[in-house]
């Protein structure tokens, strides 16, 4: 590296890297906001602030990405950078790995065929709630992947630590989605929402909001813990719901990272109950999720529930995600015939019923 490297890129640089390790959005978003932020100050008077050691005081800086800005016009690698490529440098550079812990499984045989199959990716999110990236930017990393579309849902207002959406900000996001989508043909951004699945089985939005989305993706995030016939209870309750349309990461449980135990619920009361009612179980694709377990994976195939193979992605980075899920599926003899996200749009949105837009 010299001096001749651009501030912001290296910032956005850094940015993505931790998004690729698993760090927590918040931080990749300040590198991204830094970036942003040195983009609109004029070089000259940036090294000037920088020199003079004033760049901390500069609102969207902070102590490390100043450090990051002063090292690279001093011509000095950041050591935060060098951290990071040094991680696993070849992985991160030929994008073969989704992050120093969680190397992306190189894919053969079915599990090759079924990620060749996937059209699109129904669970992800946007800067709208707790995501790092604006929608522009994770529909083109989507199209860059080959999906022909890709399903924004962001988090529904209960979940206030992920800035969830109400009904009014569902409602501009939707027209974002519209205006995005005249520019973006043949490709396709699908309006939806992770919508919680509340302590009585209630949903976190009313039936006219949710009939407003494209896809609804219905998830627990809350009292993870209780027992299991409560739990079992609000499941059934949200996939018998005529507008959910996947159950997302059933178990709530993370193997990685700051760990977390599997909720406990009745798997054969769940599935089969989803599989009457025609809603799909989430194959959740992050390495510290892979949800569910194989065992509960066996279950649902066996109740004769369709399945969505999502990425679960709040970064562009993180679209990449999915072969975790088609290596799963692919090792229990899962087809493509019942995966959802395998469907051209018109069909997954018939799938859904989806209004006409």
């Amino acid at each position: 590296m010299t001096g001749e490297r651009d501030p912001a890129e290296t910032l956005e640089r850094i940015g993505y890297l931790l998004e690729r390790t698993g760090a927590p959005t918040f931080k990749a978003a300040a590198f991204r906001k830094a970036a942003a932020t040195v983009r609109a100050i004029d070089p000259v008077l940036l090294r000037r602030a920088a020199e003079a050691g004033l760049l901390e005081n500069v609102p969207g800086l902070g102590a490390s990405t100043a450090g990051v800005v002063v090292d690279v016009l001093a011509g000095r690698a950041p050591e935060y950078l060098v951290r990071l490529e040094a991680s696993t440098p070849a992985d991160l550079e030929n994008d073969s790995g989704a992050n120093a812990m969680f190397p992306i499984p190189d894919l053969t045989g079915d599990a090759l065929a079924l990620r060749g199959a996937l059209r699109g990716d129904c669970h992800l999110h946007t800067d709208w709630s707790d995501g790092g990236d604006n929608l522009e930017a994770m529909a083109g990393a989507a199209a860059a992947l080959g999906h022909e579309y890709l399903v924004v849902t962001d988090h529904s207002p209960r979940l206030r630590v992920a800035h969830g959406l109400s009904e009014e900000r569902l409602r501009h996001q939707r027209a974002a989605v519209d205006r995005l989508n005249e520019t973006l043909a043949p490709f396709r951004v699908l309006t939806g929402v992770e919508v919680d699945i509340l302590a009585d089985g209630r949903l976190d939005h009313d039936d006219e909001t949710l009939a407003s989305c494209d896809i609804v993706v219905a998830s627990v995030h809350s009292r993870l813990a209780e027992d299991p016939e409560a739990m079992t209870r609000r499941m059934v309750a949200a996939v018998s719901h005529p507008h959910v349309d996947i159950l997302g990461h059933c178990t709530g449980r993370l193997i990685a990272g700051r760990q977390r135990a599997e909720s406990r619920f009745d798997a054969g009361a769940v599935f089969d109950a989803a599989a009457a009612h025609g809603t799909a179980i989430e194959i959740n694709c992050r390495p510290e999720r892979l949800d569910p377990p194989r065992r509960l994976l066996q279950r649902a195939l066996d109740a004769g529930c369709q399945f969505a193979i999502d990425s679960d992605a709040h970064s562009v980075a993180q679209l990449a995600w999915q072969p975790f899920g088609c290596a799963r599926a692919a090792e229990l003899g899962l087809t493509a015939e019942r995966v959802v996200n395998t469907l051209p749009v018109d069909e997954l949105l018939r799938w859904t019923n989806a209004p006409p837009r």
